[in-house]
Order: structure tokens, then sequence, then C-alpha cells
């Protein structure tokens, strides 16, 4: 089973934004020296709670401090930018770091209508150009433009001989088929919706289609994962989450992400507590050798070998500790 990590930057325990990244910095240090095989980092705008705005400069500094860890975008929002450019972007990552680099691309606008306002522009108004944007990007980093391309013979620059793996994220139906037509692979945010996501998956690898992004399925599922000594321990870093997912719905502003102390106090409505039910779906959570069983069976179920923990906690150290035990529980 390959074990990897999503990192949002996260702020967390008071840390500043500035502080929530040079935490991500951190994370990825010890996650190769943990041995994950991927470490993915995403795009969030106009947010209080998450400052990783920008993967691709982000990802420039983590080619620098690691040396063999795949790293990569969780995503890139593809229709706030140029395929063309998003390719450049990534090209220069591969040649800084050859055979390492993933592009994960989503279509989500990663924050609030008016930072999509903004990042788009006089673009918005063209409606949604996904899939042709992503048939653009198979252009570029495979340079396939040629004599009847409507850009004839464009190539995106630096010109190197790799290309980085190219990943689509997504959380329904739609974006599976997407990928398949593609011929990407296909990592299912399970995170975000913990409905549907096995017929997403089958969906995906029935209809794939070989393309120069790959000649055969690969799948990956991305969920939250708390790992601690025991049980109690676990279940306490659940219940912040438990509040934070709940917040994020109802749009309640609780600042940076909630304490234990913070989510006790709180008082649930019905319905409330019925959401908290639900969203424990997109959620693992117990000692080492419960979530290693329960990851196992969701593996199963998903038809991958590959897992990819989101770990959100108040405290930085419970983060490294819940990374540290998963690791150690499939390693053992």
């Amino acid at each position: 089973m390959k074990l990897s990590i999503l990192d949002q930057s996260p702020l967390i325990g008071g840390a500043t934004p500035a502080e929530a990244l040079q935490q991500t910095v951190e994370l990825a240090k010890q996650a190769e020296k943990w041995g994950y095989h991927r470490f993915w980092v995403s795009e969030h705008h106009f947010s209080n709670r998450l400052a990783g705005s920008s993967p691709e400069v982000l990802l420039g500094h983590l080619s620098a401090v690691t040396s063999h860890i795949r790293i990569g975008s969780g995503g890139v929002m593809l229709p706030h930018y140029s395929a063309y450019k998003v390719a450049e972007n990534f090209r220069v990552l591969e040649a800084l770091a050859p055979g390492r680099i993933d592009l994960g691309i989503g279509r989500a606008p990663g924050g609030m209508p008016i930072s999509s306002i903004a990042l788009q522009g006089e673009r918005k108004r063209l409606g949604d150009q996904y899939h042709e944007q992503v048939e653009e990007l198979k252009v570029y980093l495979h340079d396939l433009a040629d004599e009847f391309y409507p850009l004839p013979h464009l190539t995106a620059s630096p010109k190197i001989e790799t290309a980085p793996e190219v990943w689509m994220l997504g959380s329904s139906g739609g974006s599976a088929r997407l990928a398949a037509k593609a011929g990407a692979g296909y990592t299912f945010a399970l995170f975000i919706n913990g409905e549907g996501g096995e017929d997403s998956v089958e969906q995906y690898i029935n209809r794939f289609e070989p393309s120069a992004f790959g000649d055969q399925p690969r799948v990956s599922l991305a969920v939250f994962v708390l790992c601690a000594e025991t049980e109690e321990q676990a279940e306490k870093l659940a219940v912040s989450l438990d509040l934070s997912l709940l917040a994020n719905e109802q749009g309640l502003n609780l600042g940076s992400f909630p304490s234990y102390e913070q989510a006790q106090a709180y008082s649930y409505s019905p319905y409330e507590q019925k959401r908290v039910a639900a969203n424990r779906q997109r959620m693992v959570v117990g000692t080492p050798s419960s979530v290693k069983k329960q990851l196992t069976a969701l593996a199963k179920a998903y038809r991958t070998d590959e897992l990819i923990a989101v770990t959100i906690t108040h405290h930085m150290q419970d983060r490294l500790t819940s990374y540290r035990l998963l690791k150690e529980a499939f390693d053992a």
C-alpha cells in the first residue's frame, strides 16, 4: 500500500498564515523521512483558515528541501488559469525535480465567488471550458501541437525530456468520466464527499481511454485520517474536526481550527448532530491498528493501492504524531 499526504496549510493552534506555510514545509520533510510516497499541497483563496493559495510556488520551495518524495498539487484549480501557463509552471518544476512532480488538477473554485471573479476576470464569461483546458494541458505537456493545431507547433517552455504525472481530483461521477476520457490518474476526494465514491471509481476504470497522460487507470483515495495511541485520544482529535467541517458547511466563523475544548463546549442542534454523523463517513479515526484495518477495507472497496491522508488537528504535534503512527502501522 502506498501512503501519501495532502496538506492544506491549515491555520491551527493560533498559527499565522506564514507559520502555517512553514508547518507545511516541516511536514514535507518529515513525510520524506517516514517514507511517504507523495506530498501534495492544495489551492484555496480568500480563506482565513487555509494558507495555501499558490501550490506551484510552494512546490518550488518543497523541491529544494526534499530529495526523493514525489511532490505535487492537490490541486491546481485549472478554470482560473491558462492551460499553457500551468503547463509551463509544472515544466519548470519538473526540470528542477525530474521524475517526482505531480500535477493534480480540479475545477472547484477553491474559494468564494468573489475570489473566482478576481482570478478569472473576463474569461469567466466563456463558461465551463474545463474539458478543453485538460486537452490543451495534454498538448503542451507532451509537445503534441502539430501544424493542424490552432496554435501550430507551439511548445511550453522549458522543453524537457520528462513530464509531470497528471491526476484529476474529483468527488463525483462527472469528474471520474472526465478523468477517464483524458487518460489521467483519478483521485477521489472522500474527504470532501463521503458518498458515491465507489461508483465514481468504477466509472473511471470502465471508461478509461489511454492517452499521453497514461496507458492504464490509476486510482488514489484521499480521506481524513486521525490516528492516535488510544481510541480516546483519537476521538478528541475528531471532535475538533467535526466542528470545523460543520462550521465550513454553515458559514460559521470560528477563526482558526477549533480546539478540543471549543468543540466540546459547542451545543449541537439535532440537525447539526446528524450532519456530524454524516461527515464521519469522510473520516477514518482510531488507533494505528484500527485505522490500518479501516483504510485497508476502503482501499479494497475503491480498487486502489494508494491512500492519501488529510490530517488536521488543533496542535501541530498531534498532526505529526498521527502521520507517523499511520506510516508505522502500514510498515509493521
